[in-house]
């Protein structure tokens, strides 16, 4: 099977239907949603721990993100009787579901992240000159 022909299919695909893609990507495409579905897809968290493994993440930042995140289905918020009381996330079958796709994005990130970096470096030195 081609890979060019494939996503050369889903590239039409997704053009032809992008008044149902771009709402989804919408949701799951900005700045703090991989890393925090990345979090809590291995165990259940809590917001602190969360919030310390996102280094950099503000406290509101993250509060309205797991609010999006629960609203749109792919995290569930639990309430533990605990003293105080704490709260846990854990991802849903939907949000397991962005497991395989996240974790090809987040390698490729690694794999290709230097060459990004090089090319916008390459870039700036040719437009200041």
């Amino acid at each position: 099977m081609n890979n060019d022909t494939d996503l050369e299919t889903l590239s039409h695909s997704a053009l032809e239907n992008m008044a149902m893609v771009r709402p989804v990507l919408d949701k799951i495409a900005d700045k703090w949603t991989i890393l925090i579905l990345t979090v809590i897809c291995p165990k259940p968290s809590r917001f602190n721990e969360i919030k310390r493994r996102l280094n950099g993440i503000t406290h509101k930042a993250l509060a309205d993100a797991l609010k999006r995140l629960e609203r749109n289905g792919l995290v569930t918020r639990t309430v533990l009787p605990t003293s105080p009381i704490g709260v846990e996330y854990a991802i849903t079958p939907l949000g397991h579901s962005l497991r395989q796709p996240f974790e090809a994005l987040c390698a490729w990130a690694l794999t290709h992240g230097s060459d990004i970096h090089d090319a916008a470096a390459q870039y700036d030195r040719g437009r200041a000159g």
